[in-house]
């Protein structure tokens, strides 16, 4: 029997050993820091149903969740604002794109233009004009009928005020009948495509009545 309560003391020694084991273990942990999911745990709000709130919980949460919902408007409304403009930067880019699409083919034409001019103007110094002179003319007049159509006007030059934005001085000349600073002589004309310079014309300008000589600019 002796040897029987003995063991039995021992078992119970082990017991509260354990015990004691597993209460400094806890107190261990309870000093470490929180695991990930605990953290996550404890940063989350405990949400209660709307039927156990109190009238005050109840204003404070409806007041956060119009606060929430304004902020999703205005994300909502600036992201539409910033479509549009994208849309409208969109449509402006096609239209000028096709406003200008000829633009390349209409320069090449220039020098055709040019030519004929000449011509003519040849031709009727000619003392003995022909026909020439009016099949010529007839085919400028429908050259330069159809390039009004896509937007080609000529640049206003002759007898106007020397505009750098629009003419190209070659050289400047004393005269007496035209102000300084307009132009004399239209050497080139120029022509504007839908209001856009695409070639300027090329001018003499006057110097007025003085005793300089004629100056390259």
């Amino acid at each position: 029997m002796n040897g029987i309560k003995i063991k039995i003391n021992e078992e119970g020694e082990k017991i509260e050993s354990y015990k004691e084991m597993d209460k400094e273990k806890e107190k261990v942990e309870g000093i470490e820091e929180p695991s990930k999911k605990s953290r996550e745990k404890a940063r989350k709000k405990k949400v209660k149903p709307a039927e156990e709130m109190t009238k005050q919980e109840l204003l404070v949460k409806l007041k956060d969740t119009e606060q929430e919902a304004k902020k999703n408007y205005d994300l909502y409304m600036r992201t539409y604002a910033e479509m549009e403009n994208i849309k409208k930067r969109g449509e402006k880019e096609r239209a000028e794109l096709t406003k200008y699409a000829n633009e390349s083919f209409i320069k090449e034409i220039l020098p055709v233009i040019d030519n004929l001019k000449k011509a003519i103007s040849h031709v009727q110094d000619d003392n003995n004009p022909s026909g020439v002179v009016e099949g010529l003319e007839l085919t400028l007049n429908v050259l330069m009928k159809t390039l009004d159509k896509a937007g080609l006007k000529e640049v206003e030059a002759e007898g106007k005020p020397f505009d750098p934005n629009f003419h190209e001085a070659i050289s400047q000349q004393i005269d007496d009948t035209v102000a300084p600073g307009h132009v004399i002589i239209e050497l080139q004309k120029g022509y504007l495509l839908n209001g856009r310079l695409i070639r300027p014309s090329m001018v003499v300008i006057s110097q007025g009545n003085s005793n300089k000589k004629e100056d390259t600019v």
